[in-house]
């Protein structure tokens, strides 16, 4: 089992990257697949085809809202992450052929998401042993580092775009990786679809990481997120699938 997670800022491209990543995995028969959207905006459900709510699923914030606040659950004596662990495998995992999702939410109330990436690290910690890849589609920022929902990781993919502040995102993402004692085995760098070939030996050299390529834009990856439809569906020889292939074949997953 390997655990990838992919970060960025927002607008670089990561939910399509975990996407197509998926699609990779899927197409070469590397299944089980579970998928953890840790990201608010919750774009990787519509991306592969998934939505919650017609599935008769949960994310793990409504869940929390549901067990302790509508149905007036205790905490009394037992953590309120184990109170909800059997709840998130039962009612917000939804399980398809090839992979299974499970998505953090919105903020369940005022405040921060400690409760709630709690409780999904808990439910992660019993999970992960069950599937050959755990792909995590973050949260754009750095302070989700921070609150680890899962301590151990193999390949960490930051998306990067050509701006100072993209090169300064990956800077303090390494850093703070290191500061929390994540236990991480590669950094890699991904050029994002607006991110030049010119700037690719900057990027690996100033950075001191991997460079992996980039994802090519795609029109047709435009058009399906724009109609809603799961990129899953991508054909074969689309240059953005195409292009997160060779990203993958230069981490190593061949």
């Amino acid at each position: 089992m390997k655990i990838l997670v992919t970060i960025g800022r927002g607008g670089t491209g990561k939910t399509s990257f975990v996407s197509l990543m998926t699609k990779y995995f899927i197409e070469k028969g590397i299944t089980p697949l579970l998928l953890v959207d840790a990201d608010p905006d919750q774009n990787l459900g519509e991306m592969v085809g998934v939505d919650l709510k017609e599935k008769g699923k949960m994310t793990v914030s409504e869940l929390l809202v549901q067990t302790f606040l509508e149905e007036g659950g205790t905490t009394v004596g037992v953590p309120p992450t184990e109170r909800i662990e059997s709840r998130i495998w039962t009612y917000g995992m939804y399980e398809s052929d090839h992979f299974d999702f499970i998505a953090l939410g919105t903020k369940w109330v005022e405040g921060c998401y400690c409760l709630p990436n709690a409780a999904l690290k808990g439910a992660l910690e019993s999970l992960t042993k069950n599937y050959k890849y755990v792909l995590i589609d973050s949260p754009a920022g750095l302070e989700h580092l921070n609150r680890r929902i899962t301590s151990k990781v193999d390949d960490i993919f930051d998306i990067i775009d050509p701006s100072k502040k993209s090169f300064s995102h990956i800077e303090r993402a390494y850093r703070i990786a290191k500061e929390v004692k994540m236990d991480f085995k590669n950094f890699y760098i991904v050029g994002g679809f607006r991110f030049p070939e010119e700037l690719k030996e900057k990027a690996g050299k100033n950075l001191e990481l991997q460079y992996l390529g980039k994802i090519s834009r795609d029109e047709k990856v435009e058009e399906y997120v724009l109609a809603g439809k799961s990129l899953l569906d991508l054909p074969s020889n689309s240059p953005a699938y195409v292009s997160v292939k060779n990203v993958l074949k230069n981490a190593g997953y061949t």
